[in-house]
């Protein structure tokens, strides 16, 4: 496996990149109650026990600095000024620290490369959990951009006015969100029109590995399997949430990133320490078993070891791109008014 040349925040392990259960989305009749997928309280909970010891959470930040920092990249495509945008489900403040490093679009007419945040005149960071919003705010990064810290009671709802962002960013958050219809038509709704809303989040076959292997391992000690690892949304289902949510020129794709770890507990160590432990209702109380976690560590290695001794762990990321709807906003063209027969650039062939 070719490691990932990565711009360094914190050591991590090896990253490297190359192109279950899913959570699929149907339409719900007006009125009718919102499926309960996941505990938000645990939720809140796990990420605040996990920015208490700061250091080992800043050390299992690799992800989501990542993450945050190909999300900022984004940006780079759009070339406008942006007054007051949002980073919601902040976690850390990842994207606010993204968008302080160097451009890395390098114009070489120019003798220095701006920042992202120069774009940037405001920043509100909202996170439910405090601890982890605040662990970083005596950093330099802070200095380097106009950020604003919010907490929030939940992520699920919104307590922001009509239009009042140039741009939503969430980046990592968004997997932990009940009813996430809900929460892409609040988004459209506090955007400015004409207004990007770019997210970033796991994806159905986040940690597929991890999945098979623990079932496999709960049949062979338990007789039977219980959920240890989250569903997620399935990327088929995203466009349609992003339309239904009012969004225009929908752009989504998926990028696997893929961590070599030592051992199955290192890998379950670090999604502890970030605070994305399981937080399904419903779950076991407790830890898991001492004997399924060792039969795990057995199937995984069997069935998904790499020959130098480490596991992948594989974590697929759903990149989002949507916009408000704006009056000035380009359209597309009607069917039929293209200038140019597609048989001329074939060379004169029929098109079947």
């Amino acid at each position: 496996m070719k490691s990932l040349a990565l711009r360094p925040f914190l050591p991590r392990p090896s990253i490297a990149r190359r192109l279950c259960i899913s959570r699929n989305y149907a339409v719900q009749s007006p009125g009718s109650p919102t499926l309960q997928v996941f505990d938000r309280h645990t939720k809140y909970l796990q990420k605040e026990r996990a920015a208490l010891d700061k250091e080992k959470s800043r050390q299992v930040d690799y992800l989501k600095d990542e993450v945050a920092m190909r999300l900022s990249e984004r940006l780079l495509d759009i070339n406008r000024h942006f007054d007051h945008v949002l980073d919601l489900g902040a976690n850390s403040c990842n994207i606010a620290r993204a968008l302080t490093l160097p451009d890395p679009d390098i114009d070489l007419s120019k003798t220095t490369s701006p920042p992202l945040s120069s774009r940037i005149a405001r920043l509100t960071a909202a996170d439910s959990s405090r601890n982890m919003l605040y662990r970083d705010e005596d950093l330099p990064f802070n200095k380097e951009i106009n950020l604003t810290r919010e907490v929030l009671d939940d992520e699920e709802r919104l307590p922001y006015e009509s239009g009042t962002f140039d741009a939503v960013l969430s980046s990592l958050s968004m997997h932990w969100i009940n009813d996430l219809p809900s929460l892409l038509a609040q988004i459209n709704h506090v955007l400015k029109p004409d207004a990007p809303f770019m997210a970033a989040m796991f994806g159905g076959d986040t940690l597929f590995e991890l999945r098979t292997s623990l079932q496999l391992a709960d049949m062979e000690r338990r007789g039977g399997v219980s959920p240890h690892v989250s569903p997620l949304a399935d990327v088929r289902d995203i466009g349609g949430l992003l339309q239904k949510a009012g969004f225009k020129m929908l752009t989504v794709d998926i990028d696997d990133i893929i961590i070599d770890f030592p051992d199955t507990f290192a890998l379950m160590q670090d999604l502890q320490q970030m605070g994305e432990s399981n937080a399904i209702l419903g779950r076991e109380a407790g830890a898991i078993k001492k004997d399924v976690l060792l039969a795990n560590e057995g199937i995984y290695r069997e069935l998904h070891g790499n020959e130098d001794g480490t596991i992948p762990a594989t974590f697929r990321m759903i990149y989002m791109i949507g916009w408000k709807e704006g009056p000035n906003q380009a359209q597309p063209l009607p069917r039929g008014s293209g200038e140019i027969n597609i048989k001329d650039i074939l060379g004169g062939g029929e098109v079947k």
